[in-house]
């Protein structure tokens, strides 16, 4: 069953998830060889979430005399178009630190330098979405940057819905140590937030991964086909439409390479 290969529990109690979900980050954290975790905040609702544990965890670990720190990390592409909204999350976060990397340079030169050499590989139509991916994976690579430098790991994003649909960058956002919010759906997501005193406007903002350029803030729905509310359903085990069911189940099977580590050839006896 997809919902329980993804972690979803058929029931939620969101005090219990949050005490649950710290503790288990602050462990983590505390057997390591590690001081801190390092997190990219977007302005959106997981990346919030994400940090609110974060900094709940290490001040967790400090109350109990142990070193530790959280640093929230900016990675705009240029000026961000929601950059208002990733201010407020990191008022309402209040991490130890925060650092911006502006990652525009580095994208660029990547995008320059692959289709300098190869540019009749990529279809004009897609240069924009490829850009996308340069984006988030050197996003990423600052954030090991960071993590390497301070003793740290780096917190992902991931939850339940983004699995479920492969809305994530292999080795991009995908890329990360531990990840706190994992068989949450989106909906479950918006809950712990609201719990930690996220504020309305950040929890039910319209979800973006925001890659293309040429689409600023382009919905994550719109890219599905299909609706938060139904990949929610369809992972809490309730009814969706069979157009919405066909989606899902094409888009989880076209994204499983996404989801496994790489592939290595079968053992011998």
């Amino acid at each position: 069953m997809i919902a329980v290969e993804l972690g979803v529990t058929p029931d939620f109690d969101v005090a219990t998830e949050v005490r649950a979900r710290t503790e288990f980050l602050a462990q983590y954290l505390s057997l390591s060889s590690c001081q801190t975790y390092v997190l990219g905040i977007s302005g959106g609702v997981d990346s919030l979430a994400a940090g609110l544990l974060a900094q709940a965890a290490v001040s967790l670990l400090r109350a109990r005399g142990q070193v530790a720190r959280f640093i929230a990390v900016r990675l705009p592409y240029g000026a961000q178009a929601d950059e208002a909204d990733a201010q407020c999350a990191l008022n309402v976060i209040k991490p130890d630190r925060t650092v911006t990397v502006d990652i525009k340079a580095a994208a660029d030169q990547m995008m320059r330098a692959v289709t300098d050499q190869a540019n009749e590989l990529f279809d004009p139509m897609r240069k924009d979405f490829h850009l996308g991916n340069i984006k988030a994976r050197q996003r990423m690579i600052a954030q090991y940057a960071l993590a390497g430098a301070s003793k740290g790991l780096v917190i992902g994003t991931d939850q339940a819905a983004e699995a479920l649909m492969g809305f994530f960058t292999k080795f991009g956002d995908g890329a990360a140590d531990i990840l706190p919010l994992s068989g949450l759906t989106k909906r479950r997501v918006r809950a712990l937030a609201t719990h930690m005193g996220a504020p309305e406007n950040l929890v039910f903002k319209v979800p973006t991964a925001d890659l293309e350029t040429d689409a600023p803030l382009r919905p994550d729905e719109e890219v599905y086909g299909v609706s938060y509310d139904e990949i929610d359903d369809f992972l809490e085990g309730k009814p969706i439409s069979e157009a919405a069911k066909a989606i899902v189940l094409r888009t989880y099977a076209a994204s499983a390479h996404k989801r496994h580590l790489p592939v290595v050839p079968p053992q011998h006896p």
